[in-house]
């Protein structure tokens, strides 16, 4: 038997996948591990617990199959983008803790380097705007803040790396210190048209380039396992950041093609092909995944809020016992009132970027109840779709029929799929596979190990749950978004 072993590090849990010849789930094992919140506004990972969480959950899953390491064709792994390891090459310790993608506590260096001129430069070479979102800040306030390790990073005795990089370097026993193309771009520093790392922008940060890891295609020789981890050498063959693996999964290998992610929040992609789109309407120029040196290119947008909404009608409001729930209450709702929640929580993202600007509830009549909030948080996930739709659609300028592919926990509402077709007059398929971000580390992996199908074959596999194509009459469609649209310009306006 032949397996591939998927390692999807995230946020909040780690998780293990087994996925069999066929590319179907064997096993899985998943834990979560502590946040760690030292001030208001950052975010901090033990990279001992990411590390702790992947060794136990691969160790279950081959417990739970009775497999070995020799069953094992190769490794495939997707983790948390951004987030900020930097760690000892003699020892594998980290000099701090991870900083995570969320952490916001560099938001004054990126507004002085903004100040100071460097934003054209920055979205021009990497793709990225000027936001604590990304690495490059987060290793220059780690090599500014703790005590004596600008001195050894230039000495060449530490090592920076993404999620993906750091696990890696423990995996393979510190002989690889690697990284793929589609994390490279996510950390400011990276030079996508040129495919290599940025003298210039590392010189701004003040950031030794001898930190840096090695960067790879997205199916490479990462290094193999050192046996005392799995009981066997395995080859890592596949990593991608955690939204380019879900594109992958979702086989988003054509120009046009579309995926969007709803978890807490919402991560869209459009893929561009082979050319980089620089964005005139704030998206994100990034890097969709890289095979044989050739990278594809894609424009990404993220939205703060979109199972966090449903959250909050759960936790915050108490309509609901659990998020399920969500959409039988919103069938029940007046179709002839018209409430509009902009769910700006914690500001709103893309296209707006506008951290300050906080939530608004419009419309509200004397009859507006549980069924009208919760149709108007499910609503408000698809209009911040459309938001992303549109800018992707001007920036691109490609046809202008794109395909839209969803997944994570709120595609599985009937209700919420349908009401973003509505909204964005255009067809949204759901597969029938959900685990769509570990399957693509694994295809990556299997593929590069020759046990899984090219490009056209994986394609080929991609089987539709359910196509939810729109209900709405344009009149009305267009109606409503114009409603979203001056609701948030009020909450942006406050």
């Amino acid at each position: 038997m032949t397996f591939i072993l998927a390692i999807d590090q995230g946020t909040t849990s780690t998780r293990a996948i087994l996925f069999d010849a066929d590319m179907q789930v064997a096993a899985v094992a998943q834990e979560e591990f502590p946040q760690h919140y030292p001030q208001a506004g950052w975010v901090e990972h033990d990279p001992e617990d990411l590390w702790a969480t992947t060794l136990s959950t691969c160790r279950k899953v081959l417990e739970q199959k009775g497999v070995s390491a020799s069953d094992i064709a190769g490794i495939g792994i997707t983790n948390q983008r951004e987030t900020t390891v930097v760690w000892d090459k003699a020892t594998g310790k980290a000099v701090h803790n991870a900083i995570v993608w969320q952490d916001r506590r560099t938001a004054e260096t990126c507004e002085a380097l903004r100040d100071e001129g460097h934003e054209d430069l920055v979205r021009e070479t990497t793709g990225l705007l000027l936001d604590p979102y990304f690495s490059g800040t987060k290793v220059k306030w780690i090599l500014d803040t703790v005590e004596g390790t600008r001195a050894r990073a230039e000495a060449g005795e530490l090592l920076f790396g993404t999620v993906d990089s750091f696990l890696i370097w423990r995996l393979t026993g510190g002989a690889s210190h690697v990284t793929d193309a589609t994390n490279a771009a996510r950390t400011l520093m990276y030079d996508i048209k040129d495919g290599q790392w940025s003298a210039e922008i590392c010189k701004i940060l003040d950031v030794p380039m001898a930190l840096l890891p090695e960067v790879k295609d997205s199916a490479a020789d990462f290094g193999h396992t050192s046996a005392e981890h799995l009981g066997g050498a395995i080859p890592i063959l596949g990593v991608a950041g955690d939204q380019q693996a879900a594109t992958v999964g979702q086989t988003c290998f054509k120009p046009g093609m579309m995926k969007s992610t709803y978890g807490t929040g919402c991560f869209a992609l459009l893929n561009t092909g082979d050319t980089p789109v620089l964005s005139k309407n704030r998206m994100l120029t990034t890097i969709a995944y890289q095979l044989d040196g050739k990278p594809t290119y894609a424009l990404e947008g993220s939205i703060f809020i979109a199972g966090a909404a449903v959250q909050w009608l759960r936790d915050g409001l108490g309509i609901i016992g659990k998020a399920s729930e969500s959409g039988v209450l919103a069938d029940k709702s007046d179709p002839t009132q018209d409430v509009i929640l902009v769910p700006a929580f914690t500001g709103l993202g893309a296209p707006y970027w506008e951290p300050e600007c906080r939530g608004g509830m419009f419309g509200l009549t004397r009859n507006s109840g549980p069924a009208e909030f919760a149709r108007a948080a499910l609503q408000s996930v698809a209009y911040q779709t459309r938001d992303l739709w549109e800018a992707m659609r001007a920036d691109w300028q490609g046809e202008a029929n794109v395909t839209l592919r969803v997944d994570g926990g709120m595609s599985a509402s009937d209700w919420a799929m349908q009401s973003l077709s509505d909204i964005l007059g255009a067809a949204v398929d759901r597969p029938v596979m959900q685990e769509t971000t570990a399957l693509g580390a694994a295809w990556l992996a299997g593929m590069k190990a020759g046990v899984y199908p090219d490009q056209e074959g994986f394609a080929a596999t991609w089987a539709l749950d359910r196509e939810f194509k729109p209900m709405l009459d344009t009149g009305r469609r267009e109606e409503a978004y114009a409603r979203w649209k001056r609701a948030v310009q009020a909450v942006i306006g406050v």
